[in-house]
C-alpha cells in the first residue's frame, strides 16, 4: 500500500525559499536537519492552565506524550489552546466551548501537522478538543489528564462538586459551622487532576473512550496514579501510527460510534451535559444525531456504575474495580454494543474489552442486579418543551418523578438569589421552581444553574429535593430532580417565557412528559404581551455566540461550524 504524503512535508519538504524559511526558524530550537525528512509531525494540543486547576499537571502528561512520539519516530511540536476551567471561569465555561474548538481547529489548519494529540481535562475542554479537531479531520488521539483522588474529611469519603453542594446546603441550614466547611475544603482536592465524581469531566472522558477516540483505560486512571503518563506515552506512539494508516476522526465517529457512547452514558449514569456535547460533536462529522437517539436508546437501560453524584463511590474505586471497559464489556454482553466500531488503536472497541474484568460488584454492578434499573437519560416533551428537555433519572428522587405542582418563577439567576433565602416567599415543598433566561441565548452561554439551591426557610424544614425546571445546565457532579435544557429557551420566545407563578406544571417522567396547565387563549395573550429580554452584549465574542448559536436540542453549536471542512494546506502566500 501507498503511503499517503504528509502533509507537513508542504512546508518541511521544500528546498527554496520557503523550505528554508519554515525549517531554520525551527533550529533554533535545536532540531537537526533530519527531524524535516519525512517524519510525521504531531502536534500535542494543550490546555494546561493555572486558571485551569483540573489541568494543572498537563506540562508533565505532555512531556510523556512527547516521549511516546520520540519512541515511534514522530516529530512532535506541542502548541496551547484556550483551557476552559469551570471552577474559575465567569459567567460560564460553556459559553467560551465553541470559541475553543475554532482555535483548536484554526490551529490545526494553520500549522504542519500530520496528527494531533488533544490533552483534555476539565469538563468543557474535551467536547472542545473534540469538535475542533473532528472538524479539521487530521488524525487525533485524545488523552484525558484523569481525576483526583479521593476527597476525604473526618475519615468520610466526600466528592469534589457533589459535596460541595450538599454542605453548601447544610452550612445554610445551620447544621455544620464555617469552620467545618472550611475544613472539609482542605480535604476535598487533594491531586492533581478533574472532579473525582462521575460530573461532566469523568463522563466526557468516559465518552471518548466510549466513541472509540481515546486508548482503553482512559476514562478513570487517576491523574496522580503512573498509568496516566503510561498511557499518555502509548498514545504519543500510536498517534504516529494513526498518521501513517490515515486513520482519523471521520473513520470512527460514526452513527455506531455515537449510538455506543448513548448507551454508555446511561450505564455510567453520566452528566446531562454530555447530551449537549455529543450532539455538538456529532454536528461536527455529519452525523444525524438528536435527543430522541438518547431516549431511544438508553430509555431501559440500567445505571450500572454507584458513583457520586448518583451513589457512593469516586472515579478512584471505579478504575480499581475494572473501569469503563468492564462497563462496556457488560453492555457487550447484552448486544447493546455495536462491537465493530473502530477505535484508535486500530481494533474494534469489542477486541478491546472482550476481556475486560469487574474486580469489585459493588462499584460496578451487574446487569442482573443493576445499582439502578431504567436510569438511562429521560428526554422529555410536551407543551413546555416542544423541542425537548432532559432529566437525569439516576440522580433524582423517586417520588417527584410523577409530580403536578405550583409553579415558583423567577426571570433571571439574580432574582433567584434574591428570593431562596428570603422567608416571605410563597413556596413549599410541593411547589415546582422554574428559571427562566438561563439558556444559550439567555445567559448567554446556559450556565450550570439548572440545580437551583432549595429556599432556606424549606431547608431548615428538612425539605432535600425539589422539582426544579430550567433552561440552563446543571454541574455534573450535582443531582436532585432536575429538568434542563429545556427548548426553545425563554429568550427566544419558547414556551418557558410564558411560565407565571401560580401555573400548575406536571412532570411524568415515565409518560416523558412536561406539560403547562394553562389554555392556549391565555399562552396566546401572554406570547402577544411577551418582549424579549435585552442582548447581553453588542460586541466582541459574547455578541458572535449570541447571533449564532443554536439551540440545546442542536448541541448549542454555532450555524456556521456544523460540518466538518477537513485541514488543507493553507495557500501558501510568500
Amino acid at each position: 500500500m501507498t503511503k499517503k504524503p504528509l502533509r507537513s512535508q508542504a512546508w518541511f519538504g521544500r528546498q527554496d525559499k520557503m523550505g528554508f524559511y519554515y525549517r531554520s526558524f525551527l533550529k533554533n530550537s535545536g532540531f537537526p536537519q533530519d527531524q524535516f525528512d519525512g517524519r510525521p509531525v504531531i502536534g500535542i494540543c494543550n490546555t494546561w492552565s493555572e486558571l485551569t486547576p483540573c489541568n494543572a499537571h498537563f506540562r508533565a502528561l505532555a512531556e510523556h506524550v512527547r516521549a511516546g512520539v520520540l519512541d515511534a519516530g514522530g516529530f512532535p511540536l506541542e502548541f496551547p489552546v484556550s483551557s476552559l476551567g469551570e471552577v474559575t471561569m465567569r459567567p460560564t465555561a460553556m459559553l467560551f466551548r465553541n470559541l475553543a474548538s475554532m482555535d483548536v481547529e484554526e490551529a490545526i489548519r494553520a500549522h504542519p501537522l500530520d496528527g494531533v494529540v488533544l490533552l483534555m481535562g476539565c469538563d468543557k475542554t474535551t467536547p472542545a478538543l473534540l469538535m475542533g479537531a473532528s472538524s479539521a479531520d487530521l488524525p487525533a488521539i485524545g488523552v484525558s489528564g484523569g481525576p483526583q483522588l479521593r476527597g476525604v474529611y473526618r475519615g468520610q469519603i466526600i466528592g469534589s462538586g457533589t459535596n460541595i453542594i450538599s454542605m453548601s446546603e447544610q452550612l445554610r441550614a445551620g447544621e455544620i459551622t464555617l469552620a467545618e466547611f472550611h475544613e472539609a475544603e482542605a480535604g476535598m482536592n487533594r491531586s492533581a487532576g478533574s472532579c473525582m465524581t462521575m460530573g461532566t469531566a469523568s463522563t466526557m472522558a468516559s465518552m471518548v473512550e466510549a466513541l472509540g477516540l481515546g486508548l482503553p483505560e482512559n476514562a478513570a486512571i487517576p491523574a496522580a496514579d503512573a498509568r496516566r503518563n503510561l498511557l499518555a506515552r502509548m498514545s504519543g506512539r500510536r498517534i504516529v501510527e494513526m498518521v501513517h494508516e490515515d486513520l482519523k476522526p471521520s473513520d470512527i465517529l460514526t452513527p455506531a460510534a455515537f449510538e455506543n457512547a448513548i448507551r454508555t452514558l446511561a450505564a455510567i449514569g453520566g452528566s446531562t451535559n454530555a447530551v449537549v456535547h455529543l450532539l455538538a460533536i456529532a454536528g461536527r462529522v455529519g452525523v444525524d444525531l438528536g435527543l430522541a437517539d438518547f431516549d431511544r436508546l438508553g430509555r431501559d437501560l440500567p445505571c450500572l456504575v454507584d458513583l457520586m453524584p448518583s451513589g457512593r463511590f469516586l472515579m478512584e474505586d471505579f478504575y480499581y474495580a475494572g473501569g469503563l471497559p468492564a462497563v462496556l464489556r457488560a453492555l457487550g454482553e447484552q448486544g447493546l454494543l455495536h462491537r465493530d466500531a473502530m477505535t484508535v488503536n486500530g481494533h474494534t472497541i469489542w477486541e478491546n474489552v472482550a476481556g475486560a474484568a469487574c474486580w469489585n460488584d459493588q462499584v460496578i454492578t451487574p446487569f442482573a442486579a443493576p445499582f439502578k434499573p431504567d436510569a438511562g437519560m429521560a428526554i422529555l416533551t410536551g407543551n413546555l418543551a416542544p423541542s425537548g428537555a432532559v432529566i437525569k433519572p439516576s440522580a433524582a428522587s423517586p417520588e417527584l418523578m410523577r409530580h403536578t405542582g405550583r409553579a415558583v418563577v423567577f426571570d433571571s439567576v439574580e432574582a433567584m438569589h434574591r428570593a431562596v433565602n428570603d422567608d416571605d416567599l410563597d413556596i413549599d415543598a410541593s411547589c415546582i421552581m422554574v428559571l427562566q433566561n438561563c439558556g444559550p441565548k439567555g445567559y448567554p452561554g446556559m450556565a450550570e444553574v439548572g440545580n437551583m439551591p432549595l429556599p432556606a426557610k424549606l431547608l431548615r424544614q428538612g425539605v432535600r429535593d425539589m422539582i426544579r425546571i430550567s433552561d440552563a445546565r446543571m454541574s455534573g457532579t450535582a443531582y436532585g430532580t432536575v429538568v434542563l435544557h429545556v427548548a426553545p429557551e425563554a429568550a427566544v420566545g419558547g414556551p418557558l417565557a410564558l411560565v407565571r407563578s401560580g401555573d400548575l406544571i406536571t412532570l411524568d417522567v415515565p409518560a416523558r412528559s412536561l406539560h403547562l396547565h394553562v389554555d392556549e387563549a391565555e399562552l396566546s395573550a401572554r406570547r402577544v404581551a411577551w418582549a424579549p429580554p435585552a442582548p447581553p452584549a453588542d460586541r466582541g465574542y459574547q455578541r458572535l455566540y449570541v447571533d449564532h448559536v443554536l439551540q440545546a436540542d442542536r448541541g448549542a453549536d454555532f450555524d456556521f461550524l456544523v460540518g466538518r471542512s477537513g485541514s488543507p494546506v493553507p495557500r501558501d502566500n510568500h
